[in-house]
């Protein structure tokens, strides 16, 4: 199935490009953007004229940052296009629930990717802790923001989130993995005095059995990076590294198999995009960007130093 790509930039490039190829339910057959391109694919920088153009295109990936990608997914939908969201759905909840009362309007798909979700070892996490009582969770989310997100100015500004902008993947993974939901009590969130966004956060949350749930995401992080879940039962401990990609129970690695035949998040995406198209269903799980809203909502703010590239 032929589908258009639109935003050009690091992470469609990294992620998305080479997930398409691989793909036998996907072929690149358009990409929009303003400076971006790929090899042999027509290429428009203008969206509107993409969907006037290519009509025959019926399913739209949106690689956009999230507060100008509203706009474009409303236009998709509006005209009958299938929708694929890049993390996070949308600038705001509200966002997001109009784009699915519009879809469901125009009967066509929408789906909300979370791509840590995907990550090889989460399924597996989550049938472990699925009859087991859990005592405590705690998520450490680390990493070098120069690293990983040089030169992004918008992530600094109202709707870009900041930390939560990987936090969230953290947050994606806990509310996939845990039988029962939880929700927020309590954050703290340090925010640079010439930032608009948090550049390190801690949160605190009500688990309905009483189990102790915190996470701590920084931005600050150099040397070795940590994305870690330690989830401690009453039969042992589970503990996810590197994302969801390794395993350890009670500290023996690899104690739990993956059954998923693809390799990779992204691939796995497309892979569900693919199965929904299918079915006609629409997937828009916001439980991660709940938490993040409710952080920001809540969240005692600490002026920190400020933060320069």
């Amino acid at each position: 199935m032929e589908i258009a790509l639109v935003g050009i930039g690091k992470i469609a490039i990294d992620q998305h490009v080479p997930s398409i190829a691989a793909s036998p339910d996907w072929e690149l057959a358009a990409t929009v953007s303003r400076h971006g391109s790929v090899d042999g694919v027509e290429a428009f920088t203008d969206f509107d004229e993409m969907l006037e153009k290519r009509r025959d295109i019926r399913v739209i990936s949106l690689c956009l940052p999230p507060v100008p990608r509203f706009d474009y997914a409303a236009k998709a939908i509006r005209a009958g296009r299938h929708v694929m969201l890049e993390k996070p759905p949308g600038a705001t909840l509200a966002e997001c629930h109009a784009l699915e009362t519009l879809a469901r309007e125009h009967r066509v798909s929408i789906y909300a990717t979370w791509h840590s979700r995907e990550a090889d070892k989460v399924a597996a996490a989550k049938t472990w802790l699925a009859d087991k009582t859990l005592r405590k969770l705690h998520v450490t989310w680390k990493e070098d923001v120069r690293r990983w997100h040089p030169g992004q100015e918008w992530i600094w500004e109202p709707g870009g989130m900041g930390v939560f902008d990987p936090g969230i993947n953290a947050l994606s993974i806990v509310t996939e993995i845990l039988p029962v939901n939880v929700h927020l009590k309590s954050a703290d969130l340090d925010v640079p005095e010439n930032r608009q966004t948090p550049i390190g956060a801690r949160l605190d949350f009500f688990h309905p059995n009483g189990a102790e749930v915190t996470a701590d995401f920084d931005w600050r992080q150099t040397g070795d990076q940590i994305w870690q879940i330690e989830a401690v039962t009453d039969e042992g401990t589970l503990t996810l590294l590197d994302g969801g990609a390794r395993i350890q129970i009670d500290g023996v690695e690899d104690a739990l198999k993956s059954d998923n035949p693809l390799a990779g998040e992204y691939p796995r995406l497309y892979a569900n995009m693919a199965k929904l198209l299918s079915t006609g269903g629409i997937d828009m799980d916001l439980r991660p960007m709940v938490h993040v809203s409710d952080a920001l909502a809540l969240g005692r703010r600490n002026s920190v130093e400020p933060f320069h590239e």
